[in-house]
């Protein structure tokens, strides 16, 4: 898979199909300054089904105001440690209809840049590095937003790979999950694509822009 661009977790999920999306707050801007995200951007940010051609919507794109709900669900640590200063959540998930391998995408979008480092550093420490199993190993992403980590190993039953990945761009921390399935469907290669996918979606918003990057099949 590569990036082209393109014109035109299950409690998480049963909650956030009952939100829905709405709008307000802080409008980005296209001057070079890191700037906040409103709820609109991100229900943009996150990677729809014309993001993933190839692909099977899994969970519609959504994004709601971070509340105590989504904070134990976005920031599942001691008192909800990394969503200080958060302002909006949002998600989407896929089915690869060839390989049955599938990933979910989750924005964590803050106040400020500031907020999303702070964020950024507790939540990887403190949970999302662990969540590709005790014996993953790390491997990089290359030139991906302003931050980012990536860890590969076994997600399924029978030896099935599974990668998560942590990126910041801006004032947003973007995670990606991806488990292969029965015909694979998940490396370090596609786990790089698919998180390049929603880190430049999240540029886009923070230019000013409409988020339109996607995967090429």
């Amino acid at each position: 898979m590569t990036m082209r661009d393109y014109r035109g977790c299950v409690a998480v999920a049963a909650a956030l199909v009952l939100a829905g999306c709405g709008g307000g707050g802080e409008s980005g801007s296209a001057d070079g300054k890191v700037v906040a995200l409103t709820l609109k951007q991100v229900r943009a940010t996150v990677p729809d089904v014309e993001a993933m051609p190839g692909w099977k919507t899994i969970l519609r794109p959504v994004a709601v105001e971070m509340d105590d709900l989504y904070r134990s669900q976005a920031c599942p640590i001691k008192g909800n440690a990394g969503c200080e200063n958060s302002r909006f959540f949002g998600s989407s998930a896929f089915l690869d209809r060839e390989t049955g391998a599938h990933v979910s995408f989750q924005i964590i979008a803050y106040d400020s840049e500031q907020a999303a480092r702070e964020g950024y550093d507790v939540l990887w420490d403190g949970y999302y590095n662990r969540r590709a199993g005790a014996k993953a190993k790390p491997f990089e992403l290359g030139p991906v937003g302003d931050e980012s980590e990536a860890r590969i190993g076994i997600a399924g039953f029978k030896g099935e790979a599974g990668a998560v990945t942590q990126t910041r761009v801006g004032t947003t921390v973007l995670v990606t999950e991806a488990a292969a399935g029965e015909k694979g469907g998940v490396d370090e290669d596609s786990a790089r694509d698919l998180t390049a996918v929603i880190a430049e979606r999240a540029r886009q918003a923070q230019d000013g822009d409409t988020p339109s990057a996607a995967l090429d099949d």
